[in-house]
């Protein structure tokens, strides 16, 4: 990261630059052997592109002059005498700085030093403030050069900076339906649990249909010539397979579901019980989702400064162009998983607070009693004995996470969370505790493993709405502007960032849920519920966990029976 800053300069493609070394819209500094150099461009922050559709546009390169100038040309300049007059007026200067502005007409270097007459009218498309001509003989084929003339990081950085207000905007949808969802399962009963589940399947619907939609509108557009277009349409219809898959599934399993909901909701009652005893861990997200804010930006800043990493090499006629540093270009990957790592690293710090937190409350023999600041104790415990644990951790998890499925990690994450919780518990390391807590899980998982499971499920289906909504207004708000800009890769960011948000805010229903269930574990294994060694439970959740039981018992017994049924029916004679 720091060699990055170092060696980058994101400014270059934030503001874009001329052909000399000078970054538009601020002051620069001198490039040896480059006269024309170091020039103060505060005031000049448009990119001027000259002779914008010679013969070297048509020949699929840019060869022509970049300038830095205070505005774009709005109407067509047809002589040298139009051009002056445009500088004089407007402070502009479309000729190369050499040429004062007052000899443009009486010159006999104007010609190379000038742009090809006539000078279409361009404006300045908030793609990074380049003046786009709009004669229509011109847009098309300059676009198409200025964008497919780059390479896929740049493309998808300028994707990235050009929709960043609606990327933080759509993070911050993403934080309003990640709190209404932290509100919903506080308050959660059976009728809201139905309704809630109806908007997941009309948000994954809206999602899947508008995908679909937008791939049609791309392969019925006969104007597709640009790469940014033909990428969107590919990434488009990978997003449409995608998600239809996932959609079918989760729809599978939804309907599975259906007559557990009612023994869901008493859970969710139990885990209620379970942070009253400490209110304030709800408001833990809130501090993760500033540490995560940060986080990013500072992840963006630094994939900006890897794509821009290169040095300045002087060419024929003192222009400059920048080599790019091939070897810390590629490190993206790394900080790819950087991203991962960092951002489990961080939600799991989370993780372990809440665990220990609820751990404590839980083993306390005089409930109306609780401890004093069991949150701050918590956090002291983890940043004194557990950063290794949780770092450790956050890596393996991380490293297993990335090539896993959405499928596979409804089944499997219940084990990693409950390694920290264990971790929480007795203080050990992650590996040691995660065998723990598979050993104790196993001698246990037939209490109430499968509705923690259904409880589970629940809240991921909470974490689906979030980003289905979230995709759905990102969808609508790119496609608004896709044609110079590849916005499927800032779309994926943000599903990303609305899926973490979602997590630190409804994991703590979650964390609670595993971590009462590993802390009802370790009370079966060293109480009887006997005067000398009662339990640490109270009778609340001792008659929800017999409930669970006499569900679990009169659903086996049914299984036995039609077995036995079945087995009956094959063995009787065929009557004639």
């Amino acid at each position: 990261m720091g060699y990055a800053v170092m060696a980058g300069a994101a400014s270059r493609l934030l503001l874009g630059y001329d052909s000399f070394g000078n970054v538009c819209g601020r002051k620069n500094s001198p490039v040896a052997g480059a006269p024309l150099s170091g020039r103060d461009m505060t005031l000049k922050k448009h990119v001027f592109f000259m002779n914008s559709c010679n013969v070297a546009v048509q020949d699929r390169r840019l060869g022509t002059t970049a300038l830095c100038v205070s505005s774009c040309p709005e109407e067509q300049l047809d002589t040298l005498e139009e051009i002056q007059l445009f500088a004089n007026t407007s402070g502009s200067f479309l000729c190369v700085y050499s040429l004062n502005f007052f000899n443009y007409t009486q010159s006999p270097s104007a010609g190379t030093l000038c742009p090809r007459l006539p000078v279409p009218p361009s404006k300045s498309f908030p793609l990074f403030n380049r003046c786009i001509p709009q004669t229509p003989e011109c847009y098309s084929l300059f676009a198409s050069v200025l964008i497919n003339d780059v390479d896929a990081l740049h493309r998808i950085l300028r994707g990235i900076m050009s929709g960043r207000d609606i990327i933080l905007g759509l993070c911050l949808l993403a934080l309003a339906w990640a709190l209404a969802m932290l509100f919903t399962f506080r308050f959660v009963t059976t009728l809201l649990v139905h309704i809630f589940i109806s908007l997941v399947i009309l948000g994954l619907l809206f999602v899947c249909g508008v995908l679909w939609w937008l791939y049609y509108d791309y392969t019925n557009d006969l104007s597709i010539e640009l790469d940014t277009e033909r990428e969107n349409m590919k990434c488009v219809l990978a997003f449409a397979v995608v998600a239809t898959v996932i959609t079918a599934v989760l729809l599978i399993l939804i309907f599975g579901i259906r007559k557990r909901i009612k023994l869901t909701v008493e859970l969710f009652h139990i885990t209620h019980r379970g942070l009253s005893t400490s209110p304030f861990l709800l408001f833990q997200p809130l501090w993760t989702f500033a540490i995560l804010l940060f986080f990013w930006v500072l992840w963006v800043a630094v994939l900006l400064s890897l794509g821009t990493a290169g040095t300045a090499e002087v060419i024929e006629g003192g222009q400059v162009e920048y080599q790019p540093l091939l070897g810390i270009r590629y490190m993206w990957w790394y900080h790819l998983i950087g991203l991962f790592w960092t951002s489990e690293f961080i939600l799991a710090c989370q993780q372990m607070t809440i665990a220990g937190t609820v751990a404590t409350c839980y083993f306390n023999r005089n409930k109306n009693n609780p401890p004093d600041r069991p949150i701050l104790s918590s956090l002291s415990i983890l940043f004194c004995y557990h950063q290794g644990t949780v770092a450790k951790g956050s890596f393996l998890i991380t490293v297993t996470r990335i090539p896993r499925m959405v499928l596979m990690y409804m089944y499997n994450t219940l084990k990693e969370k409950h390694a920290y919780t264990a971790a929480a518990i007795n203080g050990t390391d992650f590996c040691t505790s995660a065998k723990d807590a598979l050993k104790i899980l196993s001698k246990n998982s037939s209490h109430f493993m499968s509705v923690i499971c259904f409880g589970d499920f629940i809240i991921f289906l909470g974490k689906v709405l979030v980003v289905c909504y979230t995709v759905f207004g990102g969808l609508m708000a790119f496609n608004y502007n896709r044609v110079l800009q590849v916005w499927t890769i800032p779309l994926l960011l943000v599903a990303f960032f609305a899926y973490l948000v979602a997590h630190s805010f409804l994991s703590v229903f979650g964390t609670v849920l595993e971590t009462l269930l590993l802390c009802f574990a370790v009370d079966l294994e060293t109480n009887d519920g006997s005067a000398e060694k009662p339990y640490f439970m109270d009778q609340e959740f001792l008659n929800f966990v017999k409930r669970i039981q006499k569900f679990n018992n009169s659903r086996s017994e049914r299984d036995k029976d039609s077995l036995r049924n079945q087995e009956g029916t094959e063995l009787q004679p065929i009557g004639t």
